[in-house]
């Protein structure tokens, strides 16, 4: 996880020039193409829908690597696309990964609850609370399974959208040969169509942001910043300040004593 936050820091000081493209709905284009595709049909955290919308020329290489997962006898399922500031500021909180996070802090802290800044620090890791290193707040971000077009079993890598843990790095050394193989021959599709992988979340990808800038080792800008969009308009505005946490410090403090009492019962 040390290592994952150093890519973070790689991700806050990458230059992005917003290029201002327009957003798609992938459900719309899969129709249209005749992919045969899945979408999540659970909330992102609360009462909030997933948005399964991405910049437009995500969208249509998105639809590519459908068509191209149904020749290899596969199903692409979209467990998740944009997310609003909202959406992240929100998600960060969620119980059900927040809580995992501070249970890991405390097992590499030695059993000790660790400082505010630790826990921020593991946890930013694993849900973006700036919005500058957020591939989802700039509409260039998947997070995917693969299902079996036959009997529409799991492609299994290790565990579920979404584990977190010891297993969540795309090479986790804690997973078999058998997970370790589907997740690399999955990342090789993605990728083959220019979606690059996060080291530390076997089932995220992105295309035009800071983070596929940072993966490709290209040092231009990224296309894709974080934004503000309109589903109404289909208008896209650059996030003012993108280097402004979503939870300071101090709401992340309260967090943490929510979970130490939700980690108690």
């Amino acid at each position: 996880m040390e290592l994952g936050y150093d890519m973070v820091e790689q991700l806050l000081t990458h230059p992005v020039e917003e290029c201002g493209e327009t957003f798609a709905s992938i459900p719309a284009a899969v129709q249209d193409a005749g992919v045969e595709m899945l979408f999540s049909d659970s909330k992102i955290v609360g009462n909030l829908d997933r948005v399964f919308y991405l910049r437009e020329s995500n969208v249509k290489d998105i639809v590519t690597i459908g068509k191209a997962m149904n020749e290899r006898g596969w199903i692409l399922k979209i467990e998740d696309g944009f997310r609003s500031l909202e959406m992240q500021g929100t998600l960060v909180r969620k119980p059900e990964v927040f809580d995992a996070v501070v249970q890991k802090c405390i097992w590499e802290n030695g059993g000790e609850l660790p400082s505010v800044e630790f826990v921020a620090r593991r946890a930013i890791v694993m849900v973006a609370n700036i919005p500058k290193i957020g591939g989802h707040m700039s509409g260039s971000a998947i997070d995917i399974s693969v299902f079996r077009r036959d009997d529409h079993s799991e492609v299994s890598r290790g565990g579920p959208y979404l584990t977190v843990n010891e297993t969540t790095p795309m090479r986790s050394p804690f997973i078999s040969e058998e997970h370790l193989l589907n997740r690399l021959e999955i990342t090789a599709l993605m990728e083959s169509h220019g979606f690059m992988h996060f080291p530390y979340e076997f089932w995220h990808f992105s295309k035009g942001d800071v983070a596929d800038r940072i993966m490709n080792h290209d040092s231009q800008p990224a296309r894709f910043g974080a934004v503000n969009w309109n589903l109404k308009t289909n208008e896209v505005s650059p996030v003012d300040d993108p280097k402004t946490p979503l939870n300071p410090l101090s709401q992340i403090e309260k967090e943490i004593e929510a979970a130490l009492e939700r980690i108690k019962k």
